[in-house]
């Protein structure tokens, strides 16, 4: 999120204020990985959970390394000082998360990983106050519950009572990990050492894409190859420039903006946006509890989101 001098083209003041909007920043993520589960759900089975991982967080590092790799040199003593804790960032956000949801898609439902991911901001707010002692506010834990109403109300069509049937399997513990991760990760973030946010992304895709070698060479001897077929190539490309490159530079951005507690509660407009993608992808009929489910989340994030007066 370069803040370039304005004068430089005409481009930069545009560039500049979209880098201060962590509204829009944060609504950009969540979109992008909502395209992201429906993606993760379409190479499950084609696509071994390490090699996607893997490849996604490479080819996005190649893909940003040539515009970012001056900024990086740049920034390195800065790297070099907290190198620890970057090398925990790349393994946390970057390699775990997204393997553990990858590998979670191999054994359960859509339902499922949504239902588990409205947990996200909750789990958030305990690495906060457990790592940083920031405390949930009443607005925040209230902005929380009415966008978690929100979202149970568009997964279950409207009828509360179906989350009883609802059954929980292996992939479901494994994404609860991986939510459990991608929460330290987010509050960790908010100590990384002083550096350009595109430095961060760049040395965390590298970083994070590496501490995945073990893994794949261990999953390449015990699992098929990845078919070279048009379908998982697109795959490919989809998750390595939206939900990898775009999402967390946004991500990143935004949390840093309005801090983690405040961020979290837009883990609830992903499932928004992946009912919206299912409207225009997969021809489905918007209904009323639609309506009703966005309306809450909506009023749980910017209730959660805003700024509390001093």
């Amino acid at each position: 999120m370069s803040a370039a001098d304005p004068t430089a083209s005409t481009g930069a003041p545009a560039r500049a204020w979209i880098a201060n909007q962590p509204y829009l920043l944060l609504s950009i993520t969540a979109l992008c990985w909502a395209g992201n589960a429906i993606v993760g759900r379409l190479a499950a089975g084609h696509i071994p959970p390490v090699t996607l991982s893997f490849l996604r967080w490479s080819l996005a590092f190649l893909i940003i390394l040539p515009f970012t790799w001056r900024q990086l040199r740049a920034d390195w003593p800065a790297i070099r000082s907290r190198l620890g804790l970057m090398i925990v960032l790349s393994i946390t956000g970057i390699g775990a998360f997204n393997t553990l949801q990858y590998w979670s898609l191999e054994y359960t439902q859509a339902l499922n990983t949504l239902l588990l991911q409205s947990a996200g901001p909750l789990i958030v707010a305990v690495w906060s106050l457990v790592l940083l002692r920031v405390h949930l506010t009443v607005a925040q834990a209230a902005g929380i519950a009415l966008s978690t109403v929100g979202v149970l109300t568009i997964l279950t069509r409207g009828d509360l009572t179906a989350i009883s049937q609802i059954t929980f399997n292996k992939g479901d513990l494994i994404f609860l990990v991986a939510l459990a991760i991608f929460g330290l990760y987010s509050v960790l973030t908010l100590k990384r050492p002083p550096m350009h946010g595109l430095s961060f992304v760049t040395f965390t895709f590298g970083c994070g894409a590496a501490s995945l070698i073990p893994l794949l060479v261990w999953e390449i001897h015990t699992r098929p190859v990845m078919a070279l077929d048009t379908k998982n190539l697109l795959s490919l490309v989809y998750v390595a420039i939206f939900p990898s490159t775009i999402a967390y530079l946004c991500f990143n951005r935004g949390v840093l903006l309005i801090g983690a507690n405040r961020a979290a509660p837009f883990f609830h407009v992903v499932p928004v946006f992946g009912s919206i993608m299912a409207f225009v992808f997969l021809g489905e009929q918007p209904q009323i509890f639609h309506v009703l489910g966005f309306a809450l989340v909506l009023a749980g994030v910017f209730a959660a989101s805003r700024k509390q007066a001093s």
